[in-house]
């Protein structure tokens, strides 16, 4: 029993990843610990702000670096801290941008919806986004000529979410932003690499902490001192309305220090080896073909995907399997982004012991209804 049995909710097997909508991810007792002991005392929270900033450029590679409540306020955190460039007064009036110069470019394939608009976290930090090519192809030139003298970024979103055929490349977004003397922002929530980013010439970088991390509830905001140090001023304006609290920085800091010491290798085999299992496993039911893919976005994550063999029965649809996967109890909770297309995807890594099997026996229990 977890403690949401407790209150009355159903048990989720999360087979869709770490997601927002089941929780993002669990944490260790060490984490757990952090947290803790961090909520049971007080502290000045600048300065535990800034402290945490200096431990995570240790971990990224960074000159400077400020905590999130999570990736997404990183984003608006950090627009809004180019937009008035730490200038009290602007600050102050935020989100109203009038007069000021802040438009963020990016590319009409990377303006997404994740559980929420990525322009919409533009739009809280006083930015405009700009969109510019088209959702499948995108030139150079859309870049260079959607720049103007109120631009104050070039955003680039690296998630499976995004189109990712018919962009134009990191490397090549990055040139034209500093050939205009803009910084060059990258949206990395999921991402599995802190330094990576940074290292390739990104100047600013936002991440989850509850995702690839497995922390608490965090994100934070990484890169060049230029940029960053407008972030940490802005929790004084709209930054008020998401603060993030003690024990969340302290659980944070405890997992960057656990995942340097993490196997990550071991985790990807242990993990391919459950998308194996449900691969054969649900192979073996009638009506249902099963396969193993890899993120889209190219990260050592692997997933099982599942559709009709064609012998289905017609009148039953792959959203009326994925309706009845969800309305069981366990609740089992797939990826659904290709569910238009008749596919669902169960991703391995939260799944506990026991997971696998119950996966299976409830797909075999509804293809035998």
């Amino acid at each position: 029993m977890s403690v949401y049995q407790d209150i009355g909710l159903k048990r989720v097997i999360n087979a869709s990843g770490r997601v927002t909508v089941l929780g993002v991810s669990t944490f260790s007792d060490r984490v757990a610990r952090a947290a803790v002991a961090g909520g049971q005392s007080y502290v000045v929270i600048e300065d535990l702000m800034t402290r945490a900033g200096e431990i995570i450029s240790e971990h990224t590679g960074a000159e400077m670096s400020c905590v999130a409540p999570c990736a997404s306020a990183a984003i608006a955190l950090t627009v809004a801290g180019l937009v008035t460039k730490g200038r009290y007064t602007d600050m102050m009036r935020l989100p109203d941008p009038t007069g000021l110069a802040n438009e963020v470019v990016l590319q009409k394939g990377h303006s997404i919806n994740y559980g929420a608009p990525i322009p919409s976290m533009i739009r809280l930090g006083g930015g405009v986004p700009v969109e510019v090519g088209q959702a499948n192809e995108v030139h150079p030139e859309d870049i260079e000529e959607a720049i103007t003298d109120r631009t104050v970024a070039l955003l680039y979103v690296k998630s499976h979410h995004c189109v990712q055929k018919g962009m134009v490349d990191i490397e090549t977004m990055r040139d034209i932003a500093h050939a205009h003397g803009l910084p060059f922002m990258m949206d990395c929530a999921a991402e599995e690499d802190f330094r990576k980013y940074v290292a390739l010439g990104a100047d600013i970088v936002c991440y989850s902490g509850a995702k690839a991390l497995e922390a608490t509830t965090s994100g934070f905001v990484t890169g060049k001192r230029a940029y960053v140090q407008y972030v940490q001023p802005q929790y004084k304006g709209i930054g008020r309305a998401m603060k993030v609290g003690k024990e969340q920085i302290m659980g944070l800091l405890a997992a960057l220090d656990q995942y340097d010491e993490r196997d990550h290798e071991a985790e990807v085999r242990e993990n391919v080896a459950k998308v194996d299992y449900l691969v054969e496993r649900i192979g073996e039911i009638d009506g249902l073909r099963a396969q193993k893919i890899q993120d889209e976005a190219g990260r050592a994550i692997f997933r099982c995907r599942v559709e009709f063999d064609g012998t289905q029965r017609p009148e039953l649809t792959m959203g009326a399997v994925n309706e009845r996967l969800r309305s069981g109890d366990p609740i089992v909770w797939a990826r659904t982004e290709f569910l238009n297309l008749g596919k669902i995807d169960f991703d391995p890594r939260p799944l506990g012991e026991g997971d696998p099997e119950l996966i299976v026996k409830r797909l075999r229990e509804i293809m035998e209804v």
